[in-house]
């Protein structure tokens, strides 16, 4: 049998082992994605809720009362917009993830086993997890910025309903194509920087905990591969890249959400240095927390269904666990 032939025959995964890691990932994303996005609905609202900036500039004249807590937000949803509307944004969300977790995870993978060199005992140090773990994340999200941006923006439309404002968008794609439009290409990729930085915090609290408290149990403990292991790595893995995350996630919302002119340029943040600056000025330290226990119990059970979905994806497609 030729080369050519017997290359053939291998299974897909053997043939194209990054695409397949790519649209193995991307499957699990999406079905995490889908199970826990009220609680980022939830998330996003909570966090655009009292802005210094907007009672500062008069923005907010004549809004409802904002809503107050997890509970409150979730439930105010509900039965002012209708418990569809714990969905609203989910189509670019899942896009979003797709692109995302992707991107992130073939490229950490690239990184451990290639570029920083994981050992044959499959030990990994912890700062080469770091470093993989903040890269991988910065790129997949520099990526999927704009499907992102898409998201919180769709996620606020049922908000800007009660309060009496146009909608903006009709769907998706008209999202896309009119912040196209409206902005160009660089309008696509608005409030990038601190979603970046929040990705790449995330996945070092999310990839590196994940990765390393699972080959800690596995070569420390007498647990073997397995669903327990998962858990208890993704358990870990969504407490860190919730505490790492947050700040920097609230920062990026409050960019993306904000109002623009006709070049583009954000009304009430100069840079993501400016709103960390007038968030803490104007709502306290705390205010960058805003959102954390919802960002907290969704990346926890995001976390379990994706890493259990995925490794389990991997096992079924004969591709090695992660």
């Amino acid at each position: 049998m030729s080369p050519a032939e017997e290359e053939k025959s291998l299974p897909l995964p053997q043939r194209w082992p990054r695409a397949s890691k790519f649209a193995l990932s991307a499957c699990a994303a999406a079905v995490a994605e889908l199970v826990t996005f009220p609680l980022d609905l939830t998330k996003t609202r909570l966090q655009i809720q009292g802005e210094a900036a907007v009672r500062r500039d008069g923005a907010a004249a004549g809004q409802a009362a904002p809503y107050r807590g997890m509970l409150c937000t979730a439930a105010g949803i509900v039965q002012e917009e209708g418990l569809g509307k714990l969905w609203q944004g989910a189509t670019p969300a899942v896009y979003r993830h797709i692109v995302y977790s992707g991107v992130r995870m073939v490229a950490y993978e690239h990184l451990r086993d290639s570029v920083l060199c994981r050992a044959e005992d499959k030990t990994f140090p912890l700062w080469k997890a770091v470093v993989g773990g903040m890269s991988a994340g910065a790129i997949g999200q520099f990526f999927a910025s704009p499907t992102d941006l898409v998201k919180v923006q769709m996620q606020m439309e049922g908000k800007r309903k009660l309060e009496g404002k146009p909608l903006r968008f009709r769907g998706v794609h008209h999202a896309f194509l009119k912040i196209l439009s409206e902005g160009g290409i660089r309008g696509l990729w608005a409030g990038w920087v601190p979603n970046v930085q929040r990705a790449a915090l995330v996945n070092m609290g999310d990839l590196t905990t994940y990765d390393t408290v699972k080959h800690f149990l596995l070569l420390n403990t007498p647990l073997v591969d397995n669903s327990v292991t998962h858990s208890v790595s993704c358990v870990c893995s969504g407490l860190v890249a919730a505490v790492l995350g947050t700040p920097a996630d609230v920062v990026k919302t409050r960019i993306m959400n904000q109002p623009r002119d006709k070049q583009g340029r954000g009304l009430l943040y100069k840079s993501s240095m400016d709103c960390l600056i007038q968030t803490v000025q104007g709502e306290g330290f705390m205010s960058l927390y805003k959102g954390f226990i919802p960002t907290w119990m969704r990346m926890a059970p995001w976390s379990l269904v994706f890493w259990l979905t995925y490794e389990q994806i991997r096992r079924i497609c004969g591709v090695s666990s992660f």
